[in-house]
């Protein structure tokens, strides 16, 4: 009866709550509805950690000639990663796109860094799709720790990267 009484204006709807001074409209970014989040920064590194410690266990298992540990710890990986670039490509990049839209160096650098990622995301993603039948495909062993080291090592440039320069960039809209 309640939703009829208020589609017929017996009730009034109930006026929303006033929002906290941590949900105000000016804490988004200009032109957006994203808001900055003080957990992002540290939610971003501990993503960091995790998918290198994914990595070092994906080398191990390698190493010990176990591909279905491999296989297993590379959807891991996938999953964790495409969670990480999901939530850094909106979060932050198109936060800081808007935030820094009027400081020229800062905006081309933020550009920079996320076509940056890009490439880099395509570039995993297509060895995660290469490997992702290591397990079931010997022949992909072979050339397996190699890529793997490659990509570690990309992986740990960027992220020693981001976390020196870009991170400090994220600060609440002024």
């Amino acid at each position: 009866m309640f939703l009829f009484d208020l589609i017929f204006g017996k009730r009034k709807q109930p006026e929303e709550p006033a929002a906290a001074p941590a949900e105000r409209q000016d804490a988004s970014a200009p032109g957006t509805r994203i808001r900055h989040d003080p957990q992002l920064i540290a939610r971003l590194k501990d993503d960091h950690d995790l998918l290198l410690g994914i990595h070092a266990a994906i080398a191990a298992a390698a190493q010990a000639g176990d591909f279905a540990q491999v296989q297993q710890r590379l959807d891991h990986f996938r999953t964790v990663l495409m969670d990480h670039l999901l939530k850094e490509n909106v979060r932050l990049y198109v936060y800081l796109e808007h935030l820094l839209a009027q400081d020229p160096a800062s905006h081309r650098l933020i550009r920079e860094f996320r076509h940056d990622m890009d490439a880099i995301g395509r570039t995993v993603v297509a060895f995660l799709t290469k490997y992702k039948s290591v397990a079931s495909q010997p022949e992909l062993a072979a050339g397996f720790a190699a890529e793997l080291a490659a990509i570690g090592e990309v992986l740990a440039a960027r992220i020693r990267r981001e976390e020196d320069s870009l991170y400090a960039l994220y600060l609440p809209p002024a």
